[in-house]
């Protein structure tokens, strides 16, 4: 993306900004809410301008949440120093290696179950019940009172 860093060697608008960093400008203004994204004051024009610092931050947001991080924590990243508190740096980020791991174990269950009955529905008759239908809750038709 050499191109959109560029772009950004001067001062650019929200929508320059969001199309650059691949986001929405209502969610530009959502993290400047939540504390994510400094609001720059209004220059000429009433327009507030942007810069590279704003895509930067844009993109490290985007990757602490590929990485799983809740937009809480990731509020709690961008405010800890880089070399003063790497302690609590690394205790988030083993956080969310135990809750990645979780999940991953829970997709392998998942996977294995669901892997069973589209093995049994393979294998039964086509006039018994569906066993996927059956194991995800029973009859779904609806019931006469």
């Amino acid at each position: 993306m050499v191109r959109s860093q560029h772009a950004l060697a001067g001062n650019i608008t929200i929508a320059k900004l969001a199309k650059a960093a691949g986001v929405g400008v209502e969610t530009i203004r959502y993290y400047q809410r939540e504390g994510l994204l400094e609001e720059p004051p209004p220059g000429p024009g009433a327009y507030r301008l942007y810069d590279a610092s704003h895509l930067e931050r844009l993109r490290f947001v985007r990757r602490a949440k590929l990485a799983g991080f809740s937009l809480r924590e990731i509020v709690e990243l961008v405010r800890l120093d880089r070399t003063s508190e790497r302690e609590r740096v690394r205790e988030l980020a083993s956080g969310k290696l135990t809750a990645l791991a979780k999940q991953i174990d829970e997709l392998r269950e998942t996977h294995a179950a669901l892997s069973h009955l589209v093995h049994l529905c393979e294998s039964e008759k086509p006039e018994a019940d569906c066993p996927i239908i059956e194991s995800l809750g029973g009859d779904t038709k609806v019931q006469e009172q």
